[in-house]
């Protein structure tokens, strides 16, 4: 954990040939969780990651899985995550047609519950079940693909949700997803961000997960909190 911000490296960039390696790296760099963006090809164009990969990284690491459903239906999902290993499962509001079941489904089997919203979603759709859940995440591109342009409007989305939880006096933390970088990656935790999650700012051909997780441990090194 960096000045209380938590780093989770999503493999959605990462090399597949060499997926032990690179979840190894990054725990040794102090990674807080792996970051797991499963896509269903109807939530969002793309298919991604299934069952058996979470049960794999599951079986090579202790770091919270902080698993990503980007899918139809997610009711029929969180439990068969959950199983496969899943520590934090976070489910879009966009998808969800009862939200407040799907989070006691997945408190009932002990693991933490987050809610997501997309760019256009509005902070005001998740703001019933904000005492209940564990984990609110901002998306800060469009879901679906790693490597988007960091749409601004997340941060002042992210400011509105750090003071409503902060009034409310609830648990749940902010999680920042798509184009965190070296450069946006303080502008979010200034903004009241405590989870950031970064692809292909950590999984790259530029520099190992290892060297690109200190790099954001710098940038993040002096934070100043937005009033």
């Amino acid at each position: 954990m960096i000045n209380g911000i938590k780093l989770a490296p999503s493999i959605l960039s990462a090399d597949f040939s060499r997926l032990r390696e690179q979840v190894e790296e990054c725990e040794r760099a102090g990674a807080d969780y792996i970051h797991i963006d499963v896509m269903d090809g109807r939530f969002v164009p793309a298919i991604s990651i299934g069952l058996p990969v979470v049960e794999a990284i599951r079986r090579i690491t202790g770091l919270v899985l902080d698993v990503h459903l980007m899918v139809v239906e997610p009711e029929k999902q969180a439990a068969p995550f959950i199983d496969a290993g899943g520590d934090m499962i976070n489910v879009h509001v966009e998808a969800a047609t009862d939200l407040h079941r799907v989070i006691r489904e997945v408190h009932r089997r002990e693991k933490r519950a987050g809610v997501c919203l997309n760019p256009g979603t509005p902070v005001g759709t998740v703001e019933e079940v904000l005492p209940d859940v564990e984990q609110v995440m901002v998306m800060a591109v469009n879901p679906g693909a790693s490597g988007q342009r960091f749409i601004e409007s997340a941060l002042p989305k992210v400011a509105r949700l750090r003071r409503l939880i902060d009034e409310g006096g609830f648990r749940a933390e902010i999680e920042v997803d798509g184009g965190v970088s070296m450069k946006t990656a303080p502008r979010c935790a200034a903004a009241g961000a405590n989870v950031l999650v970064a692809a292909s700012a950590i999984f790259n051909e530029h520099a190992a997960p290892e060297q690109n997780i200190v790099r954001l441990r710098e940038s993040l090194s002096r934070i100043e909190r937005s009033a």
